[in-house]
């Protein structure tokens, strides 16, 4: 019988992780368990994704405001230009906290209209009829209320993230610039806070003669009294955990998919591969938000999901190789094109269409969709089928 379903994927429930929990034994239990009760069968190639807030939760990657006042006290000597944070509650505000704690003063340079991830500060609207080109123009506080008013509210939070960092950094200076040598106006030492862009703005900056240069992966990157870390990400991907502590991305991720696939493959005789996902890399059309704050979408993941997709565009072939066969000519036709298809595709017009990013991206955005973040009580998902393709039988 021809097959009639293609990937399935599924969220699987665990218990609630805390510290010093051995994960790879719950996500092979849950995983084992699931299967047993929705009559489940393994197969090579499925897909173990676990979210990394369930790895760094056992592993207690924590660290308290203190902790990073205390490195930024140790790495910066005087005033401190913040530049290009996110707009986030549960991303970027417990991090300022800990930076003001650290006594220096701080000038905030946000972009505009929107942070990195498409967080508006502003309506896009108001910015073309008011004339202000962003390219350019270089804002202060009080032309940002005066052109935009006295409150300026997220459409989504309801939050008016200016005011909010204003309170959490008592007297810094908050600028608005897409230029972030702006900052050196101000103060010659710099932490460079967007996520995606930090390297080429650290490069920049050092070009303009800035004194010290930073990122968010270069505070926390060791521990500080004990406290948690990650030494190639520092305090990105982290994300609040109270108002006083952080949880930051895990370590130690490559070690915890290899021991999860290794004891799935012990327990089901099938191969398969396991990921640590973070956030998805999609973005919403109606907030235009980017939710990729991560600064990647899988930290650790078994060698089998290295690559991006080999794949052709059906509906292309269809209406042009194929343009005249239909019926069961068609299928078998379309099957046996793509059963001998070759191993690099790129650049052939049989691809048009087709997806080109890394598997792990594509993987992780679906199991974060499926996950969500609020009380679905997922952080496992399993994915089967998604390797498969049109000949497979």
């Amino acid at each position: 019988m021809d097959r009639l379903v293609g990937t399935v994927v599924r969220g699987i429930r665990t218990p609630i992780v805390k510290k010093g929990d051995d994960v790879a034994k719950i996500v092979v239990d849950s995983l084992l368990a699931a299967a047993e009760a929705e009559n489940i069968t393994f197969k090579d190639k499925d897909v173990v994704c676990v979210t990394e807030s369930l790895c760094a939760r056992a592993q207690n990657n924590y660290a308290s405001i203190d902790a990073i006042a205390e490195d930024v006290r140790n790495k910066f000597d005087g005033e401190i230009g913040i530049v290009f944070p996110i707009l986030s509650r549960n991303r970027f505000s417990v991090l300022l906290r800990g930076i003001a704690k650290s006594g220096r003063k701080l000038h905030l340079l946000l972009s505009y209209p929107s942070d990195e991830v498409g967080n508006h500060l502003m309506d896009e609207r108001k910015l073309y009829d008011k004339k202000i080109n962003p390219y350019s123009d270089v804002l202060e506080e009080s032309d940002y209320r005066r052109l935009f008013g006295q409150e300026v509210a997220h459409p989504f939070t309801g939050i008016d993230y200016v005011k909010l960092y204003k309170e959490i950094a008592e007297g810094c200076d908050i600028h608005f610039s897409n230029d972030p040598k702006t900052i050196l106006k101000y103060t010659d030492q710099v932490l460079v806070c967007s996520t995606h862009t930090r390297f080429l703005i650290k490069d920049e900056l050092k070009d303009a003669g800035a004194k010290i240069v930073l990122g968010l992966d270069d505070i926390l990157n060791e521990s500080v009294n004990g406290s948690g870390y990650n030494e190639e990400y520092g305090l990105l991907g982290s994300n609040l955990a109270d108002l006083d502590m952080v949880k930051l991305f895990p370590r130690d991720g490559s070690i915890l998919v290899r021991k999860i696939q290794k004891d799935l493959i012990e327990k089901t005789g099938k191969q398969i591969e396991v990921m640590i996902y973070g956030d998805g890399a999609f973005k919403d059309p109606v907030g235009k938000i980017w939710e990729l704050a991560d600064p990647v979408v899988s930290p650790a993941h078994t060698d089998g999901l290295v690559g991006e997709p080999n794949e052709l565009k059906i509906k292309y072939i269809a209406d042009t190789e194929f343009k005249d066969l239909s019926g069961q000519e068609l299928t078998d036709a379309m099957a046996k094109k793509i059963a001998e298809k070759e191993n690099n595709l790129k650049g052939k017009n049989e691809t048009l269409g087709t997806t080109p990013r890394k598997i792990t991206d594509l993987l992780g955005s679906l199991a974060d969709l499926t996950s969500g973040s609020g009380d679905k009580g997922t952080p496992v998902v399993f994915i089967q089928g998604y390797f498969d393709n049109y000949s497979t039988k």
